[in-house]
């Protein structure tokens, strides 16, 4: 027996029109209600029937895009060349119509975009950028996914780790091993005073750059400073800023420092700048992902290279059927150490 809209309202203790206007998104509803209703459309696996005609039109040309910052280079990168893919090519003739939906990094803004995709019935969807690691938000996401996939969606993961089997396919990068790599490249330099600039707790691509940057500090035996020397912040200029000067703060003898990604190091090396401080003479700066600005930093900045592009377009492949799965539906893409003028021997 299907699940009808009263089923809803008595599982979340509203009436009836207060789940359409959620659903719909036409009228203000409080936030802890709005909450409650998505719950229960969750639980009971709801799904909202539209025209007929308007359902059959969106199964065939609409593939919604999860990014956490469509303004973010490295969002916006794998944007585009999913949508390169499945758009429409030079002659005018297409294959889908991607939506791109912008979460914020918020985990039930996924959870709600995913709900809202499968009401219009879309035809695939990609998401991109690192996971969130939060039991509960997991268990919802696979549970969204596993429904989005029986309708008929194809769902493919990018830039993030594959979900326990049976899971999507996933398009994914060696994020552990990129850093392990770069840290390998400052101590082969031979600075032994690092310092680390994470990205927010709770995220899987922080969680797999820390562990790489300290594999390498362990192997060389320095591990035992690594906690007081690492800030977590966002991935963005201020908190590369910010948490530079609280890293020099906690060590000013500090001879490196590696930034979660390009965009915290553009802030890392204005704390510097603005310290009198020289890059890399005094101190060396890597960041990680190398988007488009980090060869026209000055210096030029030392980075690992995420083949962003290559792997959206794959995944855009993925999406719609045109290339063959890998064996167990995972691709790891490997990085690549970029080595420039941001880093150097310490004292040079």
């Amino acid at each position: 027996m299907s699940v009808t809209l009263a089923d809803v309202a008595a599982r979340a203790g509203v009436s009836a029109a207060t789940v359409s206007r959620v659903l719909n998104g036409n009228y203000p509803v409080a936030g802890s209600t709005r909450s409650r209703v998505l719950r229960a459309v969750d639980e009971l696996e709801y799904v909202v029937n539209g025209p007929a005609s308007a359902l059959a039109a969106a199964s065939s040309d609409l593939v919604g895009v999860l990014v956490n910052d469509i303004a973010d280079p490295f969002f916006g990168i794998m944007a585009s060349a999913v949508q390169s893919e499945i758009g429409p090519g030079p002659d005018g003739a297409g294959h889908k119509m991607a939506i791109v939906c912008n979460t914020g990094g918020l985990p039930e803004r996924e959870l709600t975009y995913l709900t809202l995709l499968q009401r219009q019935r879309a035809a695939g969807v990609v998401l991109t950028g690192g996971a969130v690691e939060d039991p509960g938000h997991a268990e919802a996401l696979g549970a969204r996914l596993r429904r989005l996939e029986a309708a008929g969606a194809q769902v493919v993961l990018c830039g993030r780790p594959p979900l326990p089997e049976p899971g999507p396919l996933t398009v994914t990068f060696d994020n552990r091993g990129g850093a392990r790599r770069l840290t390998e490249h400052l101590l082969s330099l031979g600075h032994r005073r690092l310092g680390y600039l994470a990205g927010p707790a709770g995220r899987t691509t922080t969680r797999h750059r820390l562990e790489g940057h300290r594999e390498a500090l362990s192997a060389a035996g320095l591990a035992g400073d690594a906690e007081r020397l690492t800030v977590q912040g966002a991935y963005d200029r201020a908190a590369g800023y910010d948490g530079a000067l609280e890293l020099l703060r906690r060590d000013p003898g500090l001879t490196a420092i590696l930034a979660a990604n390009d965009t915290v190091a553009l802030g890392v090396c204005a704390a510097l700048r603005d310290r009198g401080l020289r890059i890399p003479e005094d101190v060396s700066v890597t960041g990680f992902d190398d988007l488009p600005f980090a060869v026209d930093a000055t210096p030029a900045l030392t980075t690992v290279r995420l083949p962003l592009h290559d792997a959206a377009a794959r995944a855009g492949r993925l999406v719609l059927g045109r290339e063959t799965p890998p064996p167990g539906g995972v691709t790891t893409f490997p990085t690549e150490l970029m080595a420039r003028q941001s880093t150097a021997a310490p004292g040079r």
